[in-house]
């Protein structure tokens, strides 16, 4: 199976990806992910995307599709793939079409669908140790004591990127961009769309049914 696994930030695809792809006996990749393992490798796509990176401008499309080309070319993914949060454009979703062809394409898409207030809720929340970086989450999981590590008694405190005003515009980013990538597999017919508010189990199992149906 090919899928690929669309979602705003706070839908919870990454750990969705990891599961699913573990379901699948195939492994799971986000562009991220590519980005960082050709840096550190210091290959010629990582050396060229550093160089965009590194003067504040935009990498292009051909850059980030060569990266998940090679991955996806690897021998060891013969059997498929889980894509996170790639692609994230009309133009990619293209672009990646046009590769993946000789391949047989991509199976199936599955669109995380969650209501922007509950995003806000889930972003908004987290909070980290200035100390240990331990995590929390004042929902989900608060530390005992409100603003207090309870590994190393550091203060907590919420990361720029986390406040209300910046997950906002991240979220309108988010489905400005991705809209017409959800229209386009959709009149592929290749879109399932899954309620990411249910309970995280239950969201592992209507992607499964999903991805199968």
């Amino acid at each position: 199976m090919r899928v690929i696994l669309m979602g705003p930030p706070g839908s919870g695809k990454g750990t969705q990806a990891t599961s699913i792809a573990s379901n699948l006996g195939v492994d799971a990749v986000s562009s991220g992910d590519l980005f960082r393992d050709n840096q550190r490798r210091d290959t010629e796509l990582g050396r060229l995307a550093r160089s965009y990176m590194e003067r504040g401008a935009y990498v292009p499309d051909e850059v980030t599709i060569k990266m998940v080309m090679d991955w996806i070319s690897n021998p060891a993914h013969s059997a498929g793939f889980v894509l996170d949060g790639f692609p994230r454009t009309h133009a990619q979703a293209e672009a990646l079409d046009a590769e993946m062809k000789a391949l047989g394409g991509v199976d199936r898409v599955i669109f995380i669908k969650v209501s922007e207030d509950e995003l806000i809720r889930r972003l908004t929340g987290r909070q980290i140790c200035r100390d240990c970086q331990t995590p929390y989450h004042i929902h989900f999981s608060p530390s005992k004591t409100e603003g207090k590590c309870d590994n190393c008694g550091g203060e907590l405190y919420q990361r720029d990127d986390d406040k209300a005003d910046v997950v906002t515009t991240r979220i309108q980013v988010y489905n400005q961009e991705t809209e017409p990538v959800v229209d386009y597999y959709r009149q592929a017919g290749i879109l399932r769309e899954v309620d990411g508010e249910q309970d995280v189990g239950d969201v592992g199992k209507a992607m499964n049914a999903a991805i199968g149906g």
